[in-house]
């Protein structure tokens, strides 16, 4: 594969994200697919925005879709950008697709249920579901949360916008799990963009953390691994589980 442009070469497509969300995240994608075959590498950029993230898919070599609620302001002409509702039926044919990236999606979406639910169907069995989403669930969030009431990456919203770029939605790793298993797929990685110093100064906080946890009877490895305490944003990673086989009745 050819490596992508970089961010600041001619003819790059800023991306509508987080600064260094992209950067960050192509990396770990490439990671993901390293073993993958050369057939089993088609990809849906689902909320693909301006396109840079099917750009850098595109001219690495992977066979690329994309879609968005607002077509008209996809930029990358060489990849065919369809307008699509991301919390109603997706136009694309089922087992489509090896991955669906959603980056920088979900925290705009209200439904994720039938946004999962349509992912595992264009996926071919055992494809991959790759998001990023704000971590909610850092220490640095957890105190904004306690002192402001909202979560890190979230604020008021404004009740006469309605055009898809707030976020609207937040989620836990746990109900994230649940989400995954009412919908086919399985959590299967999860891991952060960079650790934030704000959250890494709150460490002293954790051991409070784990006290209340073994206290109330709760799984502190559930939300509080290392990555999760102190990351910014986090890459998760749905895995889509194969159909058994029916043997002979």
């Amino acid at each position: 594969m050819q490596g992508p442009r970089s961010p600041t070469s001619p003819g790059a497509i800023p991306p509508i994200a987080m600064p260094g969300i992209h950067e960050r995240f192509w990396p770990f994608f490439l990671q993901l697919v390293a073993h993958a075959p050369a057939e089993r590498r088609r990809v849906l950029d689902a909320g693909a925005g301006h396109g840079a993230l099917a750009q850098r898919l595109h001219e690495a070599g992977f066979v690329v879709s994309a879609c968005d609620a607002a077509p008209e302001r996809f930029r990358y002409t060489a990849v065919e950008c369809r307008r699509a509702d991301l919390t109603e039926h997706l136009p694309y044919d089922d087992a489509a697709f090896d991955f669906v990236v959603a980056l920088e999606v979900l925290e705009h979406l209200l439904d994720h249920r039938r946004f999962f639910a349509e992912c595992q169907r264009v996926l071919q069995d055992g494809g991959r579901f790759v998001v990023s989403t704000p971590n909610i669930l850092s220490l640095k969030s957890r105190v904004r949360f306690l002192l402001s009431g909202f979560f890190y990456s979230f604020r008021p919203l404004d009740l006469g916008r309605d055009d898809g770029l707030q976020h609207v939605s937040s989620r836990t790793l746990d109900q994230f799990r649940f989400l995954a298993a009412r919908t086919g797929f399985t959590l299967e990685t999860v891991a952060a963009d960079r650790y934030q110093r704000s959250s890494a100064g709150l460490l002293w906080f954790a051991s409070l953390v784990y006290v209340h946890a073994k206290l109330a009877g709760l799984p502190f490895a559930a939300h509080n691994t290392r990555d999760v305490l102190l990351g910014r944003v986090l890459f998760l990673v749905f895995r889509k589980a194969p159909v058994a086989a029916s043997g002979p009745r």
